[in-house]
């Protein structure tokens, strides 16, 4: 997946290329796609709060009157489901490579917990969105009950690492989801891609945190 903080090429970007995020055509406004309204509605979302977010601010920030907006997406309804549905598939997605199906349960976890570090980093500012959901709305509630489940379903692995003998069997496996995705999720209020820490070395830290602790081993 092409990284959320390098600037894309014309040939492996959807938004220079005319198509939207699920890879279709969308044709829009000279200037604009539906793919570079939707990044800069998400921006705006995060900055002012998806329910303080009129059409007039997004035509604002576009430089697009709000009529110019409907030739693209419905909705402002339309455009928080499209953040959101690209910010959960790239979860999902994690839980069905092989990597995550089969094997010891404690690599299976190990191999989730990164991706979904990578997968944050990526997608950082679709990611953040999802975070800072309130469930006023149908799409927030449909979009937080996909995460429960993906949450769940990371809780399952750390319940089969910890049969297998390969996890501590003294802390509920809930309570231990719980504090591993307290510390990914901080990871959207403080991460800057593009700086020192790398995405890759990001994940190991988070890793040797999670399964190894702080403690000097000497």
């Amino acid at each position: 997946m092409p990284s959320a903080s390098r600037t894309a090429s014309t040939t492996d970007n959807p938004a220079a290329n005319g198509t939207s995020l699920n890879g279709t055509a969308k044709r829009g406004r000279p200037g604009y796609d539906q793919q570079s309204v939707l990044r800069i509605a998400v921006d705006v979302f995060n900055r002012h709060g998806y329910d303080a977010t009129s059409m007039g601010i997004l035509a604002e920030n576009l430089g697009i009157s709000k009529s110019a907006i409907y030739h693209h997406v419905p909705s402002k309804g339309d455009l928080l489901k499209l953040a959101l549905d690209h910010a959960l598939g790239g979860l999902e997605a994690i839980l069905e490579q092989p990597e995550a199906t089969s094997g010891a349960a404690d690599a299976r976890l190990e191999f989730v917990l990164r991706q979904t570090v990578a997968v944050l980093v990526e997608r950082l500012p679709f990611v953040t969105l999802l975070l800072r959901l309130r469930g006023n709305t149908e799409i927030e509630r449909d979009a937080l009950e996909r995460r429960r489940t993906f949450d769940h379903k990371v809780a399952g692995l750390i319940s089969a690492a910890r049969d297998e003998g390969s996890l501590r069997a003294d802390i509920d496996p809930r309570t231990v989801s719980r504090l591993l995705f307290g510390m990914i999720n901080s990871i959207v209020e403080w991460y800057k891609p593009g700086g020192s820490l790398s995405p890759q070395k990001l994940a190991d830290d988070v890793i040797t945190v999670a399964f190894d602790g702080l403690h000097n081993e000497g």
